[in-house]
This record gives structure tokens, C-alpha cells and sequence, in this order.
């Protein structure tokens, strides 16, 4: 039951091979179970590969299996079409497009195995890649906020200097006041006179303008800060919206692209490995010998030539044979006179007919 099924994946007419020995029944065997993993590899690397895509074992799976039967078809019907031939040139030219086609499934077949095998790596890659972009988007959402919050700071720093600028103002006044109370400055009279009178009035009136300039440039500044924290929320939301976009970068596109910045001398093996199993039914056949098999079938396919070129050169014989059978036959019709008469006075007959009923269709008018 084994062997028939390979046998049937080796693309064999199983008729003819169960005329031949069994030598040659195991060689194409052995050509049918390559063709066979090979499919059952594209099961498991399109299986795996499709899940990266659609995070999902079911429609993975479904869509694996019908990847799996296609290059099941494409390797069997490749190694079905390569016949033996008595040219190593000619079995070599026929070859070259099925091999070419064979290094396409190849790597189709190895690149989500060897994500697969490299997982640990190409994850480091992308996390690699994942901080770096985290970073980045921080720093260009910045880019919106940072110079509107510097510039609100800067406010707040104008508003604290004209207060402290108000102080300093208002505190020299004190200074010369009591300097003045005690004869230190000013006139130099000891106590309490007209001019430090004055004074201290000049101070409480930029004193009560200190106060209220606090009072004003505090509501300004209370109201720049929560204009700052309110932006600062808004960077923040901005950088929570926009990272989950930059974790759920680990696509298929960014899985091969993070396979490519490894270093690439175990990936070439890998797909020469899947090389290898792909061509080999296809190196097996060129560099096999002409087995019991493939004589048995070029004289199949010799009979039914033979036989196609046999009837269609009966058919044009006949066809000439018919053609010239016939023109003898009419011109000698043509050449006889009693039938020559007789078809001149069926034609006067028919003449007269059509004249009566003229005249007839003519009277019936008047």
C-alpha cells in the first residue's frame, strides 16, 4: 500500500512498473517518499510561516495543507515530465527550467523554517529594533510638545523675575527707610521725620504692589502649569496610543528582514540543505541510467506515435483518394448527353410552370 502510494507521488505509470523488477520499482520509490517530505516540509514551514500572519492555528493549518498539496503537484508533475534520453545535453536543456523552479520552492520552503530555527535571535533583533523605534517615536512626538512646554516655562520664569524684580525693589525701599529712621542715610537725623515718613510710604505703596503683583503672577503661573501638565498628559497618551503599534511589529516582513541581519553562513546552508531535497529526485533521474522503466515507456509512447502519424496519413490518402474518385465520376456525368437531355427538358418544364402561373396570378389581378 506504501509503495503504491509513492510510487503514485513519483508521477510512474504504476502499470508499467509492475512489469519491471523490483530494483526498478524501489528507485522510483524512493523518488515518490523525496517528493512526499518535501511536500510534508512545505506543510510545516508555510504552516508556520502563515501564523506569524494570521495568529491563528486553523486558518495556519488550512492554509498550510493547500500550500503543501501545490508544491506536492509542482515537485510531481517536475519530476514526471524529465524523461531519459540518449543526449546528456538534451536531458540537461530539458532539466534547467524545472531545476530553476526548484530553487524558487526551495527557498519559498526554508525561509519560515529557518525564522523558526533562528527565533531566539530574530527576537533579540527585534526587540533591538523595537527599543530603538520606541525611542525614536518618543523623540519626534517630543518634537510637538517640547518647545510649547519650553515656551511656557519660559513664562513662568518672566512672571517669577518680574515678582522677584518687584522685591528686590521693595526691599531697597525698606533698606533706605530704616536707614533713614536711624540717621545712617539720607539726612543723617536720628528718629522718625518728614523724610522717613516718606519713605515708608513710598514702601508700603510698592510693598501693596508687590502683593499684588504675587497675587496676579501666581494665577498666571498656576494657569501655565496646568497648561504643562495637561501637554505633558497629551505627549504621554500620544507615547501609549503609539506603542502598541511598535510591539506588535513582529510580522512576517519583519521576521525576514530580521533574518537578514544575521549572519548569513547558516541560512545558506539551511537552503542548500532544502536545495538538495528538492533537486534530488531531478539529479536522480538525470544521473540514472536508462532503467527497465523508461525503455518500457518510450516504446509506449513510440507505439502510440506510430500510430497517430499511421491514421493521419490514412486519412489524408483518403481524403486525396476521395477527391480525385469524385472528380472522375462528375466529369464523366457531365460528358453523357441523354442525361444532359433529360435535365434541358426538365428545366423547359419548369419554365413553362413558372409562366402559367404568372399569367394565372396576372388574371386573378384584373
Amino acid at each position: 500500500m506504501l509503495q503504491r502510494f509513492f510510487i503514485f507521488c513519483s508521477g510512474a505509470d504504476s502499470d508499467i512498473l509492475e512489469t519491471c523488477s523490483k530494483g526498478e520499482q524501489n528507485k522510483y520509490v524512493g523518488i515518490g517518499a523525496t517528493v512526499f517530505f518535501t511536500a510534508v516540509m512545505a506543510f510545516i514551514a508555510s504552516g508556520y510561516a502563515l501564523y506569524t500572519v494570521f495568529d491563528n492555528i486553523y486558518t495556519s493549518i488550512f492554509f498550510g495543507f493547500i500550500w503543501g498539496l501545490l508544491i506536492f503537484n509542482l515537485d510531481r508533475y517536475i519530476v514526471s515530465t524529465i524523461k531519459k534520453r540518449d543526449s546528456i545535453k538534451s536531458e540537461l536543456l530539458q532539466a534547467t527550467p524545472r531545476i530553476l523552479l526548484a530553487v524558487i520552492i526551495a527557498v519559498v520552503i526554508s525561509k519560515p523554517l529557518e525564522m523558526k530555527i533562528f527565533e531566539k535571535e530574530i527576537n533579540q533583533v527585534l526587540l533591538e529594533e523595537k527599543n530603538a523605534m520606541t525611542l525614536a517615536n518618543k523623540e519626534q512626538l517630543a518634537l510637538q510638545y517640547t518647545p510649547k512646554i519650553e515656551r511656557l516655562n519660559q513664562d513662568i520664569v518672566n512672571l517669577k523675575n518680574e515678582i522677584a524684580a518687584k522685591e528686590a525693589e521693595t526691599n531697597a525701599l525698606y533698606d533706605t527707610y530704616i536707614s533713614e529712621a536711624e540717621g545712617t542715610a539720607g539726612t543723617g537725623l536720628l528718629g522718625k521725620g518728614p523724610v522717613y515718613k516718606e519713605k515708608r510710604e513710598k514702601h508700603d505703596a510698592y510693598l501693596a504692589e508687590l502683593q499684588q503683583l504675587k497675587q496676579d503672577n501666581g494665577e498666571k503661573i498656576r494657569a501655565i502649569e496646568a497648561e504643562i501638565v495637561a501637554l505633558n498628559a497629551d505627549y504621554s497618551s500620544a507615547v501609549n496610543d503609539s506603542q502598541p503599534i511598535i510591539d506588535g511589529f513582529d510580522g512576517l516582513m519583519a521576521r525576514i528582514n530580521a533574518l537578514g541581519k544575521l549572519p548569513w553562513f547558516p541560512s545558506f546552508f539551511i537552503f542548500l540543505l532544502f536545495l538538495a531535497i528538492e533537486t534530488a529526485p531531478i539529479i536522480a533521474k538525470l544521473l540514472a541510467p536508462k532503467g527497465e522503466y523508461d525503455y518500457k515507456f518510450e516504446e509506449g509512447e513510440s507505439v502510440v506515435a506510430t500510430w497517430v502519424t499511421q491514421k493521419v496519413e490514412q486519412r489524408k490518402l483518403l481524403l486525396s483518394t476521395d477527391a480525385s474518385m469524385n472528380q472522375e465520376i462528375y466529369e464523366e456525368i457531365k460528358s453523357e448527353e441523354e442525361l444532359h437531355r433529360y435535365k434541358k427538358e426538365k428545366a423547359e418544364e419548369l419554365l413553362r410552370l413558372q409562366a402559367d402561373s404568372f399569367h394565372n396570378t396576372q388574371l386573378k389581378g384584373l
